[in-house]
C-alpha cells in the first residue's frame, strides 16, 4: 500500500511539473526579428529624429563595423546635441580612424 502511494506521489508530481515546463517553453518573443536599425531609420525619415536615436544608429553601426554610416550619425548626434560621454567620444574616434583607413587602403589599391 505504501508503494502504491508513493508511486502515485511520484506519478502526480512528474505529471504537474511536465506540464508547467511544456508551457513555459512555447512563449515567444514578438520583438525578436525586428531590426531597431530599420525602425529608428524609418523614424528618422519621417521628421522625428532625436538625439537619443541618432546615438543608437551611430552604435548599433559601430558595432556592425559599418563605419561610414556610424560616421554620419554620430555627426547627426553631435549637431543634436552636445556630449560628454566619454565611451560615445571614445567610438567616434575609433570610427573616423576606421574610415581614414578604409580610405587609405582603397588608394592604395587604385594606384
Amino acid at each position: 500500500m505504501k508503494f502504491k502511494s508513493n508511486l502515485l506521489v511520484f506519478l502526480l508530481f512528474a505529471g504537474i511539473s511536465t506540464v508547467s515546463f511544456s508551457q513555459s517553453s512555447t512563449k515567444t518573443d514578438v520583438n525578436k526579428d525586428i531590426d531597431v536599425v530599420r525602425v529608428y531609420e524609418q523614424v528618422v525619415e519621417e521628421g522625428y529624429g532625436t538625439a537619443f536615436i541618432y546615438k543608437e544608429l551611430a552604435n548599433a553601426y559601430y558595432f556592425k563595423s559599418e563605419y561610414h554610416k556610424a560616421q554620419l550619425w554620430f555627426e547627426k548626434l553631435f549637431e543634436t546635441e552636445k556630449t560628454n560621454d566619454p565611451d560615445v567620444l571614445q567610438r567616434y574616434k575609433q570610427t573616423l580612424k576606421a574610415v581614414k583607413l578604409s580610405e587609405n587602403s582603397k588608394a592604395v589599391v587604385k594606384i
